[in-house]
């Protein structure tokens, strides 16, 4: 009998699926229906939401997004659902700090200025630079790193972790909890890859939105790929500098007894 998928068949986002089922390096694997995963949420139909809902039971959303992708993009569905909480955690610096401070102007014609990667380096190796803009995430916005994952311990039901393309920020936050919970690290760099499979798809879609169009055409379409080998020197950055996931984390405020609620969440 085949392994059932982890996709989440959804009509409104294209790069949903669940973290359940990866295996952990005990011999063990994580929870279905536990923690999720996706691209934008905005266009979620209403047959979506009650998939999220009935289904996956769905409490929490973690929101990676800059305040400006935020605001740019106005609401979504799941801010007029009573029973799901919204968690906006983005990974950049806010408040005028960096390209943010053309982030005040809310004109469409001044997107281009307002997306806080603007300004991403663009020397060395394609692996260099992303795996630079990972750790950036790690030094600008540890705290929000750590809220995210502490709103995956939550037993109330399950969580979801987004940002735009559900690539990259989505894709580094769950390759930290993955990591922290055991599972292997082929696994984790394998599930980091999967939104390869749907990248097209998600570049369709992104393309669509006023706010993201004019920077996705602007770079390469190699840019946008996920290659395994960029979270390999992520993870193995994390462990050269912090002596691993758990130690990096420390730094932010994060205990042991986070770390059991975590792995109790995706393992129990």
């Amino acid at each position: 009998m085949s392994e059932p998928t982890r996709w989440i068949d959804l009509d409104g986002a294209v790069n949903a699926r669940d973290l359940g089922g990866l295996p952990t390096a005990d011999g063990g694997a994580t929870r279905r229906g536990r923690v999720l995963r996706s691209d934008n949420l905005q266009d979620l139909t209403v047959t979506d939401v009650r998939v999220l809902l009935d289904e996956y039971h769905l409490k929490n959303v973690i929101d990676l997004r800059s305040d400006a992708e935020v605001r740019l993009e106005g609401p979504g569905p799941l801010t007029r659902v009573p029973s799901v909480t919204l968690h906006q955690l983005s990974l950049f610096p806010e408040g005028g700090r960096r390209t943010d401070v053309a982030a005040d102007t809310p004109e469409r014609a001044d997107v281009g200025k307002a997306l806080p990667w603007q300004d991403r380096a663009t020397e060395g190796t394609a692996l260099d630079r992303s795996t630079g803009h990972y750790l950036g995430y790690l030094r600008d916005r540890g705290d929000n790193i750590a809220a995210a994952l502490r709103v995956m311990t939550r037993t109330d039901g399950s969580s979801l972790v987004h940002c735009a393309a559900g690539k990259d920020r989505t894709g580094v936050v769950c390759a930290l909890a993955l990591d922290l919970a055991g599972v292997t690290r082929e696994a984790i760099v394998a599930d980091y890859a999967m939104t390869g499979e749907r990248i097209h798809a998600v570049l369709r879609r992104l393309r669509g939105s006023d706010t993201y169009a004019t920077d996705l055409d602007s770079r390469p379409a190699d840019s946008h790929l996920p290659h395994a080998a960029i979270m390999e020197k992520l993870l193995a950055r994390i462990d050269e500098e912090f002596g691993g996931t758990e130690g990096w984390l420390t730094g932010h405020g994060w205990t042991g007894e986070d770390t059991d609620a975590l792995r109790e969440r995706l393992l129990g």
